[in-house]
């Protein structure tokens, strides 16, 4: 439904021919379109909407309008979304939830619930146990196929996905997968064992959710079982709640190579106060630390002011410097994110730095040479003495940028911390200890 529509509809009050409509879109969509109207307005249309639609569009919903939405709803109603909504969706909206609509959604639900609830609670934060869903089909290994396909049909409704059908024993422990495109294919009278893969990848419920989106992207998989210490199958994680994690994961990246400690909510949705808390340690850390580059310029002060032409060039090796080890570390940064790169790698890494940092350094050097000689005309030795400190400058703003990061995946650190603002300050002081040096030698100071 085009948006001029939908309102001239809405302020018509058609509200019959709204829920057609509505009917005949994606779920995410009437999200989007409910989610603009006033709190009223939108439970209005909402309880409208079919109940299989309705489920949907309030998984779909932001987690302002599902509070909202649970305020106001009647008991009835809240029964039908927490009988229907899928598990996973249920969990993620509970630890999202101020504490009055989690006593309202726990007292709406079944003893059994409250257990998965509870034991789905505990996992540590940003563990595979807090994305998995319980909607998974499980199969026996002595079924036939003809038993299997019954019981999908029996039950696949109920279900995130049928696409990949689990094999487990009577402990539950997790034999061996089957795709649905088997079961169809093959003789209805072939056991699962026969047919079912028994090299399974899987996670454990404590595997960090980062470890998790690595191996869907490694593997293209559709979904990834999940099971516990003891092998047994616990859930299973499918491939929309990696791309969530992803998304988290690529924006906490991004903050933190920002210098910038990470923000879950809405940069609209954040209040100014949280946002300056955030950002104000980092960038504390940072100036202490630009101390040091203040220290250097004092010690090197007599030569300084024996060559005051030394001053122009600072700005430009020091920039240059810190651009040159944020081009090493969002490289190697990204390696790492995507498995490209290991720790055992990093000497690899840095014989491959350290040969990009010569090539690039003495083009630089050269064409920087040439225009201190010709543009600048500030001399032979000053020239020379810029354009040495400059390779220099390349070839170690290079190496640091690309090891910093494996250092903290060394340390169980996050690697994007060490990205441009950080890297920019260890090298800008590096860059003046070897200019000052340089010029002390080369100038005869």
């Amino acid at each position: 439904m085009k948006e001029e529509r939908f309102y001239r509809l809405l302020k018509e009050k058609k509200y019959v021919d709204i829920k057609k409509e509505l009917s005949e879109m994606n779920s995410v969509d009437v999200a989007e379109r409910l989610g603009e109207l006033d709190p009223e307005t939108r439970l209005l249309i909402f309880r409208t909407l079919p109940k299989d639609l309705a489920v949907e569009v309030f998984a779909s919903f932001s987690r302002e309008d599902q509070e909202e939405i649970l305020n106001i709803i009647t008991e009835q109603e809240l029964n039908h979304i927490l009988d229907e909504i899928f598990f996973d969706d249920m969990i993620d909206m509970i630890e999202e939830m101020p504490a009055n609509i989690v006593n309202k959604i726990l007292e709406n639900s079944s003893v059994e619930e409250r257990r998965l609830i509870n034991q789905f609670l505990k996992y540590p934060v940003d563990s595979a146990g807090t994305i998995m869903t319980i909607e998974y089909v499980e199969l026996r290994q002595e079924m036939t196929v003809a038993e299997a396909l019954d019981h999908i049909k029996e039950i696949g409704l109920t279900k995130e996905t049928i696409y990949t059908c689990y094999v487990t024993n009577n402990n539950r422990i997790l034999e061996g997968i089957i795709s649905l495109k088997t079961l169809v294919i093959e003789n209805e009278d072939m056991k699962i064992s026969e047919l079912m893969e028994k090299d399974v990848i899987y996670v454990n419920t404590h595997d960090d959710q980062e470890k998790v989106a690595n191996v869907f992207n490694r593997y293209r998989f559709l979904a990834l079982p999940v099971v516990d210490n003891e092998h047994r199958l616990t859930g299973i994680i499918t491939v929309d709640d990696v791309m969530d994690v992803m998304e988290q994961e690529a924006t906490e990246d991004f903050q933190r190579m920002a210098a910038i400690e990470p923000v879950e909510d809405a940069y609209l949705d954040t209040g100014v106060f949280h946002l300056a808390r955030k950002r104000f340690v980092w960038l504390l850390i940072l100036m202490i630390s630009a101390i040091l580059t203040e220290g250097i310029i004092n010690r090197f002060e007599e030569t300084i002011s024996k060559v005051v032409a030394l001053i122009a060039f600072m700005p430009m090796l020091m920039d240059t410097g810190g651009n040159g080890g944020s081009q090493s570390s969002t490289l190697i940064i990204r390696g790492l994110a995507l498995g490209e790169i290991t720790l055992k790698d990093t000497w690899k890494v840095l014989w491959k730095e350290f040969r990009v940092s010569i090539v690039v350094g003495v083009s630089l050097a050269a064409l920087n040479f040439l225009k201190n000689m010709y543009f600048d005309k500030v001399g032979f030795a000053v020239s020379i003495t810029v354009s040495v400190t400059l390779i220099f400058t390349i070839m170690i703003s290079k190496v640091v940028g690309g090891m910093l990061p494996l250092v903290a995946e060394r340390l169980n650190m996050d690697p994007a911390m060490m990205a441009g603002p950080l890297i920019t300050t260890i090298v800008d002081a590096l860059a003046l200890i070897v200019y000052f040096s340089m010029a002390t030698v080369m100038l005869g100071i």
